[in-house]
């Protein structure tokens, strides 16, 4: 049995993880930790909030402490990381937010998880936590913009983040592997790419687009609408 600590769990892609993870791996415990801005429905675990085996827990991800106690009270062994600021012409307007939540945060969280799963067990004379997991969600964007004619990105593609959201996220993604490579912490980071679905936040593309029409306003258009930045929104 696995005992998970989901981040950012009752937002977008979060929600839909933990709806997933839950319906197929029914023993496990799921513990969800969200800060509820405004990309952060509770509404989106509606269904899952009476189950014995999930938990949620208001808070954020910088609080370090919080952190810590969560993984020593629910026994946590792997870490889903989905808290993040995400919306790019957010990061123009106001970086400050993104540069706390998707890098301090993640560095928060890092550092909590390094002190329950491997330098507390070896003060007690004991071995690390066993088959611990950390895992990262990151973004495509941390590759940077495509043309029309560019080939597609790949994990080998080096880095190029063109806006604040894009390199905190590459800021992040970079201390997730530091502490791999520095201290030992299992961990693993996946490069999302244009989700869409249920309960996506209707800022973005296609549920905007979506709302728009059923409301009969206007659909945006971005740049001179012929370019993959569209998608970027």
């Amino acid at each position: 049995m696995k005992k998970l600590l989901v981040t950012g769990g009752a937002g977008f892609i979060g929600a839909n993880f933990v709806h997933y993870w839950m319906q197929h791996y029914p023993s496990d415990k799921v513990v969800v930790i969200d800060a509820l801005t405004y990309a952060g429905n509770i509404a989106n675990l509606a269904s899952v909030k009476d189950n014995q085996n999930f938990t949620f827990v208001h808070g954020d991800i910088c609080d370090q402490n919080l952190i810590e106690t969560l993984l020593t009270e629910h026994d946590i062994d792997t870490v889903v990381h989905f808290a993040a600021e995400s919306h790019v012409d957010r990061s123009i307007t106001g970086p400050d937010a993104f540069i706390e939540t998707n890098i301090l945060g993640t560095y928060a969280l890092l550092k909590a998880a390094k002190i329950v799963w491997l330098d507390a067990p070896k003060a007690e004379g004991k071995e690390p936590k066993e088959n611990h997991r950390f895992h990262h969600v990151s973004t495509d964007e941390v590759y940077g913009t495509l043309s029309a004619t560019d080939p597609a990105f790949t994990e080998d593609t080096a880095y190029a983040p063109n806006s604040p959201y894009s390199a905190s996220k590459a800021a992040s993604d970079h201390l997730v592997r530091a502490y791999h490579h520095t201290y030992g912490l299992n961990v693993t980071t996946s490069n999302c790419s244009n989700n869409y679905g249920p309960y996506h936040f209707p800022e973005k593309l296609i549920p905007l687009v979506i709302t728009n029409i059923l409301h009969n306003k206007s659909l945006p258009i971005y740049g001179d609408g012929d370019k993959l930045e569209i998608g970027y929104m």
